[in-house]
């Protein structure tokens, strides 16, 4: 079929392409801005002429008809095939271990959901985003395609695989639990109800020796509701559910003629800073459909469907049975609502009740929270973290800021903390051991460390399930005297991330490393706890784990791991997700900026490639800024070489099939040590940290020095735009997605800045690159999602797309419909990668391809010799770009002087 192209006010509307015979519905359709027209370099075209006239002319009209087509835009596409073809890869399945460490189930899943997934109509509120369609649930629910459990036998291997049935063919599956006994597995299955063609879910359990499943509850009158916690094991063989009250009607009609103005009021002169507020209630209205979709009716539902009603209909935000399953603490939200924060701010409401339905007290009652400063470290004034402490059987613990809420404020002590204490300020961290149930023993300091030093990171301690389905921390027992416990962590080290384990004597503080991963080619990970004792206490001799391990050229596996000989067993046999690239070349590299700051990159290079025969190559830098209180906290290392290069849909990693050298994550570190905020010095330390990247690729002489792009999503969209406006003798071409450009649209803060617009003006204009956009020259693509909720809304990309065309900078923007801050549908994600391979092919790649055709057209049987000495002059215009760019940078510095 044609392309029907509907153009009005410069913004193109195309319906995507598409191979069935009767699209119905119409696709959804697709938004291009086209850059500015640039005139072509003719002289490249004149040197194909001198030979093949003819080919040459239909080349050229043929590429002007796609550029006039590319330009305006003709729907969706699909990248080359090479990168299509990895795309398409299917997931590897989730896991979940049994509470007894008995089974396992593996969770079938899908890669990318078809765009109608995100068509379908939704109503955003205060913060929430629900699908009025299933009356019952929020909209864009991931879901798994079945189920496969496994006994785990005392040899470490995997029983057969028994796929738990008796669903339809196609079912979506959510919420997948074990029972505390791990005899059953619940989950929900999603229907179409046959009456008013409504989703809603239906409560499944399965017989975890089986199998077999069959749905919970039968009742047409009982229909489940999952805008929040949806149910919760309280024993065996009970669940805790939200269901739909009976007596909910239709959802609220929005009165055709309103209940008044909108207003917003500050009369009392409180201090209300907010970061974003686009999806916060508007009106009544929304706050009456708020109350109709939120509103639940608990039930008790038994395995031999017994149902029994408990506590009044209200918004349940959390449902927890106590360890000993005597005692419920429900927690839920109320009016007055806020226009201005989402519902988790909104009053709260902690009350306990027994299982048989009767009321015990309230345990607090907490008033709207409008008034949290934006200062990290700022809580809710009140009550709060409240759980029953799972080595009791009905005991509560709960939080209370000493400050007022306010970090801001200096107290001592700051919480009444129980584990963990950390100061964001300073960055320092503590690790306390407690006594909860002896009063006469003081509370002790077990570490304390900035919470930046990777390389000091003690590790977590590893838990272990108690039969009521609490978790607590395992205690080893071995031969020597005192209380220890295990310490698992990742091991960032100079040479890179060595996971390990330790066993800690709670007493003295003394560790010894019980096992630690493999230096040279593995990289191995504790991920569970499998040995089961019902008072978590496990016999050192007989400790036994769950296991990941993996290498640069070998996907991740699981294994189980025993000791007292430390043997393991592989429990799963994953193939190669991408053998075309199985050969590609992994290396983490080390090199410093010009003020000493030592920086670490992953370097990614094509299968075959070597840089002593071959030439330089394209490059793609793609990277995320990160902020640090201290120059050596931010030349650590962490991460692997021997990591497994997994290649995702929105990773850079899909250009190794196109010939490009990648540059993954070089770090990009925004300093400001002892009272110096980092942003103040944000542009400084961002062009320092580009220029010893792209130094460090091109003396490697592996990437060609006019053929470098840079990219990042989000905050790394912030600094590839701000790169190319303030470091442009360093990139070709960026490309830019889901970003923020204009600080001012963000007056109280992001990322990690505080301080809000009026507070440091100065310091927010000169980071915005919209206020930039004319110091930007070199082509620019801008993706973003059209439903992006955060406070990086499309608005932001609209507007520095205005910005930069106002300016004549050759630039793009794509506004891709329902996708939020993240692209999720294939028809989505395919046309991102086709739009990002364009541009790298045209801004970056395009002047070797010139060079390509050249040759082929005036001599295609160039000697050896004649090669090499290309490769030779290709070399050294490399070392003279370098010298150019070592010169640049120098001069950079004494202009700053």
């Amino acid at each position: 079929m044609l392309p029907l192209l509907q153009q009005h006010m410069g913004i193109t509307h195309a319906n995507s392409i598409t191979t069935e015979p009767s699209p119905s519905p119409r696709p959804p359709l697709l938004r291009l801005l086209p850059q500015p027209r640039r005139r072509r370099h003719a002289h490249a075209k004149h040197i194909a002429l001198s030979t093949n006239c003819k080919c040459a002319s239909a080349a050229s009209a043929s590429a002007s008809v796609e550029e006039d087509d590319v330009a305006g835009g003709l729907g969706y596409r699909h990248p080359p095939k090479q990168i299509q073809e990895i795309l398409d890869v299917p997931p590897n399945p989730s896991y979940l271990i049994s509470p007894r460490r008995d089974r396992i189930m593996f969770l079938q899943r899908t890669a990318m959901p078809p765009l109608s997934e995100l068509t379908k109509p939704e109503i955003v509120l205060s913060g929430i985003r629900i699908d009025p369609g299933s009356n019952n649930m929020r909209s864009r629910m991931s879901f798994y395609t079945g189920i496969i459990v496994h006994d785990l036998m005392d040899s470490g291997t995997l029983g057969p695989a028994k796929e738990v049935h008796g669903y339809a063919d196609g079912a979506k599956i959510n919420f997948v639990t074990w029972s505390p006994d791990g005899q059953h597995m619940a989950f929900t299955v999603r229907y179409e109800d046959k009456v008013d063609n409504s989703v809603n879910l239906s409560l499944w359990v399965a017989n975890a020796e089986s199998g077999e499943a069959r749905p919970l509850c039968i009742s047409e009158d009982i229909r489940l509701n999952a805008i929040f916690e949806l149910f919760v094991w309280v024993n065996d063989s009970t669940v805790l559910v939200c269901t739909i009250p009976s007596s909910r009607g239709c959802p609220p009609k929005k009165p055709l003629v309103p209940f008044g103005p909108r207003i917003r009021s500050n009369e009392h002169k409180n201090v209300v800073q907010m970061r974003a507020t686009k999806e916060m209630l508007k009106d009544l209205h929304e706050e009456e459909l708020f109350d109709y979709y939120a509103t639940s009716q608990l039930i008790l539902l038994s395995l031999d469907g017994t149902v029994k009603p408990i506590a009044p209909p209200a918004i349940y935000t959390a449902l927890d049975p106590s360890p000993d399953e005597k005692y419920l603490m429900l927690t839920s939200v109320h009016r007055p609502y806020s226009s201005t924060v989402s519902y988790k701010r909104f009053p709260k409401k902690v009350e306990l009740w027994t299982v048989d339905g009767t009321f015990i007290r309230e345990v607090c009652d907490l008033p709207l929270a409008e008034d949290i400063p934006i200062t990290s470290g700022s809580v809710r004034k009140g009550k709060r973290l409240i759980s029953w402490r799972p080595d009791m059987p009905s005991t509560l613990y709960w939080v209370e800021a000493q400050d007022g809420g306010d970090a801001n404020v200096e107290v001592s002590p700051r919480d009444i903390a129980l584990v963990y204490e950390h100061w964001y300020r300073t960055r320092r961290t503590r690790t306390w051991v407690i006594s909860p149930d002896c009063k006469d023993v003081s509370p002790r300091v077990l570490f304390e460390r900035s919470s930046e030093d990777a390389y000091s990171n003690p590790g977590s301690p590893m838990m272990c399930r108690t039969p009521a389905g609490t978790f607590v921390i395992a205690k080893i027992k071995t031969n020597y005297e005192g209380t220890y416990i295990l310490l698992k962590g990742k091991g960032a080290t100079p040479k890179g991330s060595i996971p390990f384990l330790d066993l800690l004597n709670i007493n003295t503080g003394v560790k010894e490393r019980i096992w630690e991963s493999s230096k040279e080619k593995y990289y191995e990970s504790v991920l569970a706890l499998m040995s089961y004792n019902p008072k978590c206490e496990i016999q050192l001799n007989h400790l036994k784990l769950l296991v990941s391990k993996e290498s640069r050229m070998e996907p991740t596996q699981y294994y189980i791991k025993a000791w007292p000989d430390k043997t393991q067993v592989q429990i799963t046999n994953y193939s190669h997700p991408y053998p075309q690239l199985a050969l590609l070349q992994k290396e983490v590299i080390r090199y410093q900026r010009v003020d000493g700051v030592k920086l670490t990159a992953t370097l990614y290079l094509p299968p075959g490639y070597d840089p002593s025969k071959d030439e330089p190559l394209p490059c793609l830098i793609w990277s995320y800024p990160g902020e640090f209180k201290s120059r050596e906290a931010a030349g650590q290392v962490r991460r692997s070489p021997n990591k497994f290069a997994r290649i995702r849909s929105n990773f850079p990693l899909l250009w190794l099939a196109r010939g490009f050298a990648i540059l993954a994550d070089p770090t990009i570190p925004i300093i400001g040590e002892r009272d110096q905020e980092a942003n103040d010095r944000y542009i400084e330390q961002l062009v320092a940290s580009a220029e010893a990247a792209v130094n460090e690729i091109v003396r490697r002489g592996v990437a060609h020095p006019d053929k470098i792009a840079v990219g990042g999503h989000s905050y790394g969209a912030f600094m590839t735009a701000n790169l190319l406006a303030h470091a442009p003798h360093l990139f070709c071409c960026g490309i830019a997605r889901s970003g923020a450009y204009n600080r001012t649209l963000t007056p109280f803060g992001f990322q990690k800045e505080v301080r809000t617009l009026w507070e440091a003006t100065d310091t927010y204009i000169k980071m915005s690159p919209f206020m930039s956009a004319n110091k930007i020259k070199k082509p620019i693509l801008l993706i973003h999602g059209e439903d992006d909720s955060k406070v990086t809304t499309a608005m932001q990309s609209s507007q520095f797309y205005d910005a930069l065309k106002g300016n004549g900078v050759p630039c793009r923007l794509v506004i891709l419909p329902f996708e939020r801050h993240h692209y999720v549908a294939r028809e989505s994600v395919m046309h991102v990668i086709w739009e990002t391979d364009r541009w790298l092919e045209m801004y970056c790649v395009s002047n070797s391809r010139n060079i390509q055709v050249m040759e082929s057209t005036v001599d295609t049987t160039w000697s050896p010799a004649r090669e090499a000495l290309a490769l030779y002059f290709t070399k050294i215009y490399s070392l003279s770009k370098l010298v150019h760019l070592a010169f640049a940078q120098i001069f950079h510095q004494e202009v700053k002087k």
